[in-house]
């Protein structure tokens, strides 16, 4: 007979909390104190910056790292820094954060939205190919839960079709392709340090890239359209002071020397919990494919069908928490369907634009598949803990399968 779910008054599979985020200590500590002590709290005057800047690139195969306030603004220089002009279209995926589209807004450009692959979740090169027309100028594919896009099919369009690629890689700090970092495959990569993920300051970016023309222009545009041979007071480029502080720069530089562990360990759990629920009807974790050598797990990502499990998501996320298991459901809705861009409250940006675009049209049904019905999300602190960690979340799903009938019953 199947245990009682906690849900309905049963005791809880687990009581003990995970391993909790942000991860800390006395390193952090020493540097922040280092930092303070100094006086040099700017970017143009300390160390810290620069040094996590050099140490960045190099883990991600670049030449360059251009240290930035967060990520949304990395990705919006990166647009200006590769040359995308008023009004022209960058394809991106319905299915991530408001910022990979927002920013291509705040560049004055058209994002086109190009829907992902169900089982990877990432930018289906097929829909990026059809997304193309005479104004696409670039691509933005997003490394979605820390796996690595198909970057190998994307540069083959973009080579083709001569389209600049930016990595989003706000989720990637880490993650291989094809034993290539991520951030060192297309143009340019956007990395974010915000609370929430795998390397974080509280806030933050990064721009990488190989190329020096591109590095001298993000520099640019990121303190205040100075060029390196100029005056102080004299400014060649629309711009502003994106620089990233030396206190952010400190505790990232300590973050960085724990990553590695951290990336490993999310790695093999991550691996070991989709083997362990892939046997039960209904639940499909993130597709890996062969390309992709390393996961960083910002997310460990899955789709549940409903039909197959038994029970509806809303419930099941219910149910799961009630185990013990934190848990969401990740995005209400794709990025086509956001107020923003059915209202097209775009402010300054796109006038002319504007009058032809009409985001009602756009069609993306696996990311709105995801959205409405299918997608379940956990956290990547989840997975910094032991493997009988990893076996109590598997449990949960086996212990909620089993009561999928009264779950559904429940629910009317």
């Amino acid at each position: 007979m199947p245990q009682k779910l906690a849900l309905f008054g049963g005791t809880p599979l687990r009581t003990r909390p995970f391993p909790s985020w942000p991860v800390f200590g006395k390193s952090e500590e020493k540097r922040l104190l280092r930092t303070l002590r100094s006086g040099k709290w700017g970017r143009l005057h300390g160390p810290a910056v620069a040094e996590f800047e050099k140490r960045f690139a190099a883990m991600h195969g670049c030449k360059h790292g251009i240290a930035v306030v967060n990520g949304t603004v990395s990705l919006r220089i990166a647009l200006l820094a590769a040359g995308i002009r008023a009004e022209v279209e960058v394809i991106v995926p319905p299915y991530t954060f408001f910022s990979t589209a927002s920013a291509v807004i705040e560049a004055n450009a058209v994002p086109v939205f190009a829907d992902i692959d169900l089982d990877t979740f990432n930018l289906d090169p097929k829909a990026v190919e059809a997304a193309v027309t005479p104004r696409t100028r670039a691509i933005i594919p997003v490394h979605f839960a820390g796996q690595p896009a198909d970057m190998d099919a994307i540069m083959a369009i973009a080579n083709r079709r001569k389209l600049v690629v930016i990595e989003d890689a706000a989720h990637a700090h880490g993650a291989l392709y094809r034993n290539r970092p991520a951030g060192s495959i297309g143009h340019l990569g956007s990395f974010s340090f915000q609370s929430s993920k795998n390397l974080t300051a509280g806030e933050g970016g990064m721009i990488t890239t190989k190329d020096d023309a591109l590095a001298e222009a993000c520099r640019s545009i990121h303190n205040c359209g100075r060029i390196p041979d100029g005056v102080w007071y004299e400014h060649h480029v629309i711009s502003g002071n994106y620089r990233l502080g030396e206190f952010q720069g400190a505790v990232l530089n300590a973050q960085l020397d724990r990553l590695e562990q951290q990336i490993k360990t999310r790695d093999r759990n991550g691996q070991y919990l989709a083997r362990k629920i892939a046997g039960l009807p209904g639940l499909h974790p993130q597709k890996r494919p062969p390309d992709c050598t390393r996961h960083s797990h910002h997310l460990f990502m899955l789709r549940m069908d409903p039909k197959e499990f038994g029970a509806p998501r809303s419930v099941v996320l219910q149910a799961l928490r009630a185990e013990g298991i934190p848990c969401s459901d990740g995005y209400g809705f794709s990025l086509h369907r956001q107020p923003m861009f059915r209202n097209k409250a775009f402010g300054p940006y796109l006038p002319k634009a504007r009058a032809r675009l009409d985001y009602r049209k756009t069609q993306c049904p696996n990311s709105d598949l995801i959205c409405r019905e299918q997608g379940i999300w956990l956290e990547q602190n989840l997975l910094l803990g032991p493997r009988a960690d990893m076996d109590d979340i598997a449990r949960a799903f086996e212990k909620l399968y089993e009561n999928s009938k009264e779950l559904r019953d429940w629910l009317g």
